[in-house]
């Protein structure tokens, strides 16, 4: 029986709780930085006129970054983990709070200003006694619209394991669970209309009750942050960082969990970002891929899956019938590439892409032409076959070379819809009809997309055979939905380590890592 939301959120009820903290913490901190920076420089061009344009310009221009590329630039610098996510929703924020203060400021009557300089005040009890008190409505209202703005930015923090609601957000995205979804967003949205309604009473308080509350806002925000840093270290020695799919997934933490009793309280990271976070030193453990090519460029190890919770993930591609009924030549063409790839080529192409930057294309031609499968593109008709991928290079790499195959032994066009995300966003996407094909792994399918009983799943993953057998047959019967071939190698999920790092604390196989933690 599915389980509704309020049984999701009673369940999940202190793994919220933290993150509803983490979520404050962040919006807090950020929050304080942004008035310190802010509030000075607005002061400032009130006073130097010439500084407001180029001041203001340099905010808004910040502020139209998109905020995951945003926090892109700031990881090679401040690297995983809050410092990026503080430094990048503390820029979100600056630009309200400089603008309401400049325009609080400069929009105090002359004939005031005129008055308080005539009774012999100096600048600064002007400025404190007069433009403050009158200006402060209006940049509470900039604080208030830096706040909401910061709530809602702060879900994507959980991209550079910074924690916050955004891990369960990004997790039911990729898992297509709406239980998580909800999780994570009805109170993100809940603290944005909190958080909104009460600067809106602070706004209406006397300046002297304000000015109160903005002296002990530092002492609010260190405890909050203390907090927040406390919910991030409150685990075992070694830090963990998982995917948000894996989190979600049986054969991923939930499995570790209830067949391991390992719990490494993990950090939420990005797929991208996991791999150089674990060479750099800023994570010990991650949830890693056996194929991924950045294992033998940053001399990884895979540990052992002594216990057999990852089942085979050989690679195959996934298409309807009716598809493969509609364009005849499409399914030969297809399986063109079935069994060439085994998993040390698959991870030497993935090395070339993820470690030696080689677009994918290049990489998916050298291959075809080194194995004879490459032809020159024939004239395109009418008819388009899209093709989708998921957000790694390995997808990348894929979509390329059946593009490539397609166009040279038909005359079908051929359009690429990559990076569509996690597993659930790709089989969508497929269901819906707005791609036709993507590659995908038996053991995604059977653990995923199925949703099996546990002792079914023991039963189809004693080989590789049996997995794909009974993933095939199932997904034609629920799904109208036909595997093809299997491209040849198995790229499984796996937990990843730093190999010296590993071979220090003697840990090879993951009842090695259950084992050390426990000692620790």
């Amino acid at each position: 029986m599915q389980q509704s939301l309020w049984q999701f959120l009673v369940e999940q009820q202190h793994k919220i709780f933290i993150q509803v903290i983490q979520h404050l913490g962040l919006t807090f901190i950020a929050l304080l930085f942004a008035i310190a920076i802010g509030l000075p420089l607005g002061i400032l061009i009130s006073r130097k006129k010439k500084l407001a344009t180029p001041i203001l310009t340099v905010a808004g221009i910040l502020q139209t970054i998109p905020s995951i590329a945003l926090l892109g630039f700031m990881i090679p610098v401040f690297g995983i983990g809050p410092q990026p996510a503080i430094v990048a929703l503390l820029i979100y924020a600056l630009l309200p709070i400089i603008r309401n203060t400049y325009t609080g400021i400069s929009g105090v009557n002359g004939n005031v200003i005129e008055a308080a300089k005539s009774l012999g005040m100096t600048k600064s009890q002007l400025l404190l006694k007069v433009e403050l008190p009158l200006a402060m409505p209006v940049i509470v209202a900039g604080i208030r619209t830096a706040a909401v703005i910061n709530v809602g930015v702060a879900t994507l923090a959980s991209f550079v394991a910074a924690g916050g609601l955004g891990e369960f957000i990004f997790g039911g995205i990729s898992l297509n669970n709406s239980n998580m979804i909800l999780a994570g967003a009805i109170p993100a949205a809940l603290l944005a209309i909190i958080v909104d309604q009460i600067i809106a009473v602070i706004r209406n308080l006397k300046y002297q009750t304000i000015r109160k509350i903005l002296m002990i806002f530092p002492v609010i925000f260190i405890i909050a942050g203390g907090i927040y840093f406390w919910t991030k270290n409150s685990s075992t020695n070694l830090r963990a960082g998982f995917t948000p799919e894996f989190m979600g997934r049986k054969d991923g933490d939930i499995g570790l969990k209830k067949i391991y009793q390992l719990n490494l309280n993990p950090s939420v990271v990005n797929d991208a970002l996991m791999y150089k976070a674990l060479y750099e030193n800023k994570l010990d453990i991650i949830s890693g891929y056996s194929t991924d090519g950045r294992i033998k460029a940053y001399d990884l190890v895979v540990l052992n899956d002594d216990k057999k919770i990852f089942p085979p993930y050989f690679a195959a591609p996934i298409v309807k019938e009716k598809t493969l009924q509609k364009y005849p030549d499409l399914e030969k063409t297809i399986n063109l590439l079935a069994g060439k790839i085994n998993d040390f080529v698959m991870t030497e192409m993935n090395y070339k892409t993820d470690y030696l930057h080689q677009v994918p294309e290049k990489v998916a031609k050298e291959f075809l032409i080194k194995n004879n499968l490459y032809k020159s593109p024939n004239k395109a008709g009418n008819e388009t076959i899209r093709i989708g991928s998921k957000i790694f290079g390995e997808q990348y790499i894929l979509a390329e070379m059946y593009r490539m195959l397609i166009e040279g032994n038909t005359n079908y066009k051929v359009e690429t819809k990559t990076g569509l995300g996690g597993t659930k966003i790709c089989f969508d996407a497929l269901m819906n009809d707005a791609i036709d094909f993507y590659p995908e792994y038996t053991g995604t399918g059977l653990l995923v997309l199925l949703e099996l009983d546990n002792s079914t799943i023991e039963k189809v993953t004693k080989s590789t055979d049996s997995t794909y057998q009974f993933v095939q047959t199932e997904f034609e019967k629920k799904y109208q939905i036909r595997w093809l071939k299997p491209i040849g190698f198995n790229n499984a999920y796996a937990l990843v380590m730093r190999r010296k790092q590993a071979n220090q604390l003697k840990i090879q196989s993951i009842t090695d890592l259950k084992t050390y933690t426990n000692k620790k």
